[in-house]
């Protein structure tokens, strides 16, 4: 069965769900504004420049889940869905997915924000399937440590892997979506890699190898 495979931030969403949830936080009074929203800008840079230590990123960005239990999380999220994401979502997003669901494709999200703040996005665009950064859980709350690998990089591709031999599912006939030179381990291995909105240096790519390169906002 052929596999369709999405990036989230500024590839479905038109923004970035990490940091809008950083935002969020500094909006909601919940850490300390200045410093964190300085330490969240700078670590944006990086991941644009495609420089972030990813540990070193999850590490502060866990810091907040780290500090409250499950339930005020949730009923955090659901503010932040509503007023955020929501918005982020595009209707061109929403039929790009609804095209691969009436083709009978695998829908899959692929990405390095952590699954607290990814998987209702997913589900939100009816994608079950949600491969993303997984911070550890001890005794039911969550902690600064990535469990297993990163979802980002290369560690994409390897985190892929696991999950293809697991489900028995191949990348005969993929499809991946993204627009982020971070990916481009991912993009490679793909049949068809679509560059969405792409940042400088995978439009320069995807032009160059004859990708297609499309726009959802």
């Amino acid at each position: 069965m052929t596999l369709a495979i999405f990036d989230l931030d500024n590839t479905l969403l038109d923004g970035d769900s990490d940091y809008g949830w950083g935002q969020f936080l500094v909006k909601k009074n919940y850490v300390d504004p200045v410093q964190y929203e300085a330490a969240n800008v700078e670590f944006f840079r990086q991941y644009q420049k495609g420089e972030l230590d990813i540990y070193e990123y999850c590490a502060f960005s866990f810091k907040p889940l780290a500090e409250r239990s499950m339930d005020e999380l949730q009923a955090l999220h659901r503010e932040f869905m509503e007023t955020i994401v929501r918005p982020m979502i595009t209707q061109k997003a929403r039929d790009l997915v609804e095209q691969h669901r009436q083709q009978g494709h695998i829908l899959l999200v692929m990405t390095s924000t952590n699954s607290f703040i990814t998987r209702p996005i997913a589900l939100e665009f009816g994608i079950e399937h949600l491969l993303a950064t997984e911070p550890k859980i001890i005794d039911g709350r969550y902690t600064t440590e990535v469990d297993g690998i990163p979802c980002f990089h290369e560690g994409k591709v390897k985190r892929l892997e696991l999950w293809l031999r697991s489900t028995g599912y191949s990348l005969s006939g993929s499809w991946f979506y993204s627009d982020s030179m971070n990916d481009l381990p991912l993009l490679e291995k793909v049949d068809h890699a679509v560059a969405v909105d792409p940042d400088e240096k995978l439009a320069q790519v995807a032009k160059k190898r004859g990708w297609k390169i499309i726009s959802l906002r």
